[in-house]
C-alpha cells in the first residue's frame, strides 16, 4: 500500500508540475515564405509574461526559449535569428538583423532563458555584445544603439491578456482572423519606428484578398541566357573539281552523192594491193639472184 501512495503522490506531483510550467518544443522547422514560419514554439497555454526592470520589455521565465514581449508583438531569438509575431504561438516572422528594435537589443543577458553559447563571458547585467557578433558592418550602422537614459523609456505595452482564452483549437491559424481580433479586443497602436513598419507589412498583406492571390502570377524560374558560342575558325576546305562527263562528239556519215559509191568500187578493184605486190617483187628477185 505504502509503493501505491507513493507511487499516486509522485504522479500528482508531475501532473502540478506539468499544469504551471509551460514549455516549447524546440523543434527546428522553420517553413519558406513570410509571414507563415513555424519556429517550433508550440505553447499549449497563454505564457506568463515578467516585467524587465527598468526596460519596455517582458520576457517568459518558464518558457523554453528566449521568448520577449515589446511594443505590443511578441519576440523570439532562436538559431542566430530574430522573429516577432501579434499571437503568442505565432505564426512568425524573420527579422533581419537591421531591423530589430533597439530595446530589444537591450536586454540583458540574463534574461535570456537559453542563451546561446557565444554570450558566455559576457556581463550578465548588459546587453549582447550584437557588434561583435553580427560584424563591423553593422556595429557602424548602429553606432550608439546601447547609449540611453534609464529613465527616459517608454511605457511597457498593455499585455494582450485576450488571447488567454484561444489555446488548443481555438487558437486562430490565419493571420487575416489573428488580425481581426486583435482589432476587436487590442487597441493599442505601437510606438516604435521599426515595430510600426511589421505593423504595416501586416497590414498589407491582410488587404489582399484570396481572390487577388489567386490572380497572382507564378513566379516562373528565370533562364539564363545562353552564353553564345563563336564559331572555330578554319582554313580553306579542299573540294574536289566536279568532273563533267565529256561525250565524245559523234561523226555521222555523211551519205555520198548517187554513183560515188559505184565509182568507188572500180578504182578499188583497179588498184593493186600493196601487200601483194610487195611479196611477189620479192619473189622475182630472189629468183633473178639464183639464176646468176
Amino acid at each position: 500500500m505504502k509503493q501505491i501512495r507513493c507511487s499516486v503522490l509522485i504522479l500528482l506531483l508531475l501532473l502540478c508540475c506539468a499544469a504551471t510550467t509551460v514549455s516549447a518544443g524546440v523543434s527546428i522547422g522553420i517553413g519558406i515564405g513570410l509571414p507563415n514560419l513555424s519556429i517550433g514554439i508550440n505553447l499549449p497555454l497563454y505564457p506568463e509574461l515578467v516585467p524587465v526592470p527598468g526596460y519596455p520589455v517582458y520576457y517568459a521565465p518558464q518558457v523554453e526559449a528566449n521568448y520577449f514581449f515589446y511594443d505590443g508583438m511578441y519576440w523570439v531569438y532562436q538559431d542566430d535569428n530574430w522573429y516577432t509575431s501579434y499571437w503568442y504561438n505565432g505564426p512568425w516572422s524573420l527579422v533581419e538583423p537591421a531591423y530589430v528594435p533597439l530595446f530589444i537589443l537591450r536586454i540583458p543577458v540574463r534574461y535570456y532563458t537559453y542563451p546561446p553559447p557565444y554570450f558566455r563571458g559576457w556581463n550578465r547585467d548588459a546587453a549582447p555584445r550584437w557588434g561583435q557578433h553580427w560584424g563591423r558592418e553593422w556595429a557602424r550602422q548602429h553606432r550608439g544603439w546601447n547609449k540611453w537614459k534609464q529613465g527616459s523609456a517608454p511605457p511597457r505595452a498593455p499585455l494582450p491578456a485576450y488571447q488567454q482564452q484561444y489555446t488548443g483549437d481555438r487558437y486562430p491559424r490565419q493571420i487575416e482572423h489573428q488580425m481581426d481580433l486583435r482589432r476587436e479586443q487590442y487597441r493599442y497602436q505601437p510606438r516604435d519606428k521599426a515595430v510600426r513598419q511589421h505593423f504595416r507589412q501586416q497590414e498589407q498583406q491582410r488587404a489582399i484578398t484570396p481572390a487577388q492571390r489567386m490572380r497572382a502570377p507564378v513566379p516562373q524560374e528565370v533562364q539564363r541566357p545562353v552564353p553564345q558560342q563563336h564559331p572555330i575558325p578554319q582554313g580553306p576546305v579542299y573540294q574536289e573539281p566536279r568532273r563533267e562527263q565529256r561525250q565524245e562528239p559523234r561523226y555521222e556519215q555523211q551519205p555520198r552523192p548517187q554513183g560515188q559509191d559505184q565509182r568507188y568500187q572500180e578504182r578499188e578493184m583497179q588498184q593493186p594491193q600493196r601487200g601483194w605486190g610487195h611479196e611477189q617483187r620479192g619473189d622475182e628477185r630472189r629468183g633473178r639472184g639464183r639464176d646468176n
